[in-house]
């Protein structure tokens, strides 16, 4: 089974009780998501593998350290995983980044319909950071990582903003070899499959519609 993290730093906690709350507003809810997935990323990234390389400083040589291995690729699930997008960036500028559309009927809970795939070419080189504020029933995110692997990823991590039990279950059941990362572990679902207590419908807030 793949590793399940709740981040608990302080910094993370803060920031996202601001944008729990139903007062904060679009430009500051998209700076804050950005802000977070910046910190989070910190804590994803911390098992890239590093190589040994000599360095010429302005004093001598250091035995230093650098990242080796995996590229890294940042998919976000459209809409609202592109605002976590720009804050992991800014710790991994290299990253490539691939987009996944998933298109649900509200009304029927039916799994979600993949309508955009579009990926970097050597995306079964790369460590791959799946994006999206909510994992809530995991429909969404066990199609975009189906979608992934159908295309020849294998090494694949969920970061995720605020997360519901029953889709962490989900998501566990059927990639169990995908770490999952949140900031908070929410009570669960509600009839209309919003997350409770949640934040609401994160693409709604990140762009100003309803």
């Amino acid at each position: 089974m793949g590793k399940f993290q709740v981040m608990d730093h302080p910094l993370i906690q803060h920031k996202l009780t601001m944008i729990r709350d139903k007062n904060c507003g679009t430009k500051e809810f998209r700076e804050v998501v950005n802000e977070i997935a910046t910190l989070m990323a910190f804590e994803v990234s911390r098992d890239m593998p590093l190589e040994d390389v000599d360095v010429q400083t302005p004093e001598g040589i250091a035995h230093a350290k650098q990242i080796s291995g995996k590229k890294v690729a940042i998919v976000p699930i459209l809409r609202a995983g592109i605002g976590m997008v720009d804050g992991i960036l800014n710790l991994i500028p290299a990253a490539k980044v691939g987009h996944i559309g998933m298109y649900r009927d509200e009304d029927t809970f039916e799994p979600p319909h993949e309508y955009f795939v579009k990926l970097p070419s050597d995306i079964e080189q790369r460590q791959v950071f799946v994006v999206d504020p909510m994992l809530a029933t995991g429909g969404s995110a066990i199609m975009a990582i189906d979608a992934l692997k159908k295309r020849g990823a294998s090494n694949i991590k969920f970061v995720c903003l605020v997360a519901a039990p029953e889709g962490v279950a989900a998501l566990q059941e059927a990639h169990p070899d995908v770490d999952i990362y949140t900031a908070a572990l929410d009570e669960g679902l509600n009839d209309q499959g919003y997350i409770i207590p949640g934040l609401g419908d994160a693409g709604d807030r990140l762009f100003g519609t309803k």
